[in-house]
């Protein structure tokens, strides 16, 4: 081997791995295991995510100058896209795939195509993936919506498929902005999540919570942000991963589970709804 038939000692620390979920939410600075409620499909065949620049060459026609001069090179916009393959034929998953459609008030089995577009068609999509050393790969499609419709294909004996191309747009309020933002960071010392994102406890009952911890078995300290509407206690001895949320006040709380590792601290929250008796 020669001295320079070599690759850099880390190559495959970053390495992405796998074909990664697509998401509604997520938060890079605590990067977790996501729950089901923010994940938007299983995929199949993988995700394809370009983020793709279009220039001009303002000198193109003018005498005298080369052609791909860099002082006359125009970047005249961004295409972000995300595509894949769902496997899933959901309300929530069919609305989305049309782009511009409402699922009936009265009767949610009904997806029902609109002839506007509304603003509120617009949302954030996240793209996570995990690497090689632990840690994650995440893109952020700003702005998105699904641009090339709805398109199921079925088989004779497998399953049936609907293909989604969802592309991120500039908002009129922040023009110099690119529609994708793209993470990518090693494993994180600590990272904690939580059986539920939102609950409803009714005065005077109680609800269970679960954190998820890493590393396994740290520590969990439970805290209530609004003690007057609900109050919270660890349950058995540490590392304290479950916890009782008990309905005091009609109102809302903020349930908080914080761990602590290597000196630094990592929270996680739960939005409580305390509703009065019946």
């Amino acid at each position: 081997m020669g001295k320079f038939t070599v690759i850099p000692q880390n190559a495959f620390e970053g390495l992405q791995l796998d074909a990664g979920v697509l998401l509604t939410s997520f938060n890079p600075a605590n990067p977790v295991a996501p729950p089901d409620s923010t994940i938007i499909c299983a995929t199949t065949g993988g995700i394809n995510v370009v983020c793709k620049p279009t220039f001009s060459d303002l000198g193109e026609d003018v005498d005298n100058v080369p052609l791909n001069m860099m002082e006359m090179k125009h970047l005249d916009s961004w295409e972000c896209t995300m595509s894949t393959t769902s496997l899933g034929t959901s309300p929530a998953l069919i609305k989305m795939a049309l782009g511009c459609a409402d699922i009936d008030g009265s009767d949610t089995s009904k997806i029902v195509p609109r002839a506007d577009l509304l603003q509120t068609d617009f949302s954030d999509i996240w793209w996570v993936g995990d690497r090689a050393d632990g840690g994650m790969v995440a893109v952020q499609l700003k702005n998105a919506l699904a641009t090339e419709g709805f398109s199921l294909q079925t088989t004779k004996s497998g399953k049936g498929q609907t293909a989604i191309t969802i592309t991120g747009h500039v908002s009129i309020n922040d023009q110099k902005t690119v529609p994708m933002v793209f993470y990518s960071s090693g494993p994180d010392a600590g990272s904690i999540s939580l059986s539920a994102t939102e609950i409803t406890v009714t005065e005077g009952e109680t609800a269970t919570l679960s954190a998820m911890v890493s590393p396994a078995a740290t520590a969990v300290t439970w805290t209530s942000l609004d003690g007057d509407n609900a109050t919270v206690s660890a349950n058995g001895a540490s590392p304290y991963l479950s916890a009782t949320v008990s309905g005091v006040d009609a109102g809302t709380a903020t349930i908080r589970a914080t761990i602590t590792v290597s000196s630094a601290t990592y929270n996680a929250d739960c939005l409580v709804h305390v509703v009065e008796g019946t």
